[in-house]
């Protein structure tokens, strides 16, 4: 019996050219479910800083998301549904062609087209809908009986969490995995890159770059895409890292 091929995507800075969870957290501050001054605080300081190239967008991003966190506690799942659907109405369409491209190609291949990411499940879910992805898993921000987050999630960020999620659903569509893709821009990308023929790293931050040219058989597998203007690039792993930012 012929088996499946799949393709795996990431979403933030892999299909949407930023975060789905920093576009949130924008409009919560917005519409003052988040005090102003927490982004004038410590994460606006981190963000300039990443902007202006000076600083490191994992400091910036981690500092975001511990504040977001605790403040959805005790926020009903119904407020922020119309915010996250307001995310992907203003900013689901800011993809990179590339990845756009990619995801109608595997759709119209017939492979199984799955999304796993870090951002919420909320937003996730609705991202899915708009690029007609219906299978994803995402970080699940935990609510109680009331519909009201609770401050406790259980992540999809880290690379075993994304390790377990193909795992499943290779169980649930014998997916072969010698035949199937990857794509993905971060660390927490790496074990999906291991586990497939097809790995693509889209505009690699350099964590994930340094521990691909490490790695013999991900060196010769990896094919790297940078996307810049209206130009896509392909590279090898073995590109220079001509200078930390």
């Amino acid at each position: 019996m012929k088996r499946n091929i799949a393709a795996f995507f990431d979403i933030d800075g892999t299909i949407h050219r930023n975060s789905l969870l920093i576009e949130h957290f924008k409009l919560l501050v917005k519409y003052e479910y988040i005090n102003v001054m927490s982004w004038e605080g410590k994460v606006k300081e981190k963000f300039s800083k990443w902007e202006s190239r000076t600083g490191d967008y994992d400091d910036y991003l981690e500092e975001l998301v511990e504040i977001y966190v605790e403040a959805l506690k005790n926020f009903s799942k119904a407020d922020m549904d119309f915010l996250a659907k307001r995310v992907i109405e203003l900013k689901g369409d800011k993809v990179y062609k590339y990845t756009r491209d990619r995801l109608l190609y595997h759709t119209n291949e017939g492979h199984e087209v799955i999304i796993i990411s870090g951002s919420p499940d909320f937003l996730v879910g609705k991202m899915a809908e708009k690029y007609n992805v219906k299978n994803y898993k995402a970080s699940k921000y935990l609510t109680d009986e009331k519909g009201i987050f609770t401050g406790k999630v259980i992540p999809m960020w880290d690379a075993n969490s994304k390790k377990k999620a193909i795992a499943e659903y290779c169980e649930e569509y014998d997916i072969d995995l010698e035949k199937s893709y990857a794509y993905g821009d971060t660390t927490g990308d790496f074990t999906m890159f291991k586990k497939v023929r097809n790995a693509i790293a889209i505009n690699p931050a350099r964590k994930l770059l340094e521990k691909i040219k490490k790695d013999k058989e991900l060196r010769e597998k990896v094919m790297i895409i940078v996307e810049r203007k209206d130009v896509v690039y392909k590279l090898r792993p073995d590109v220079e890292i001509v200078s930390d930012i």
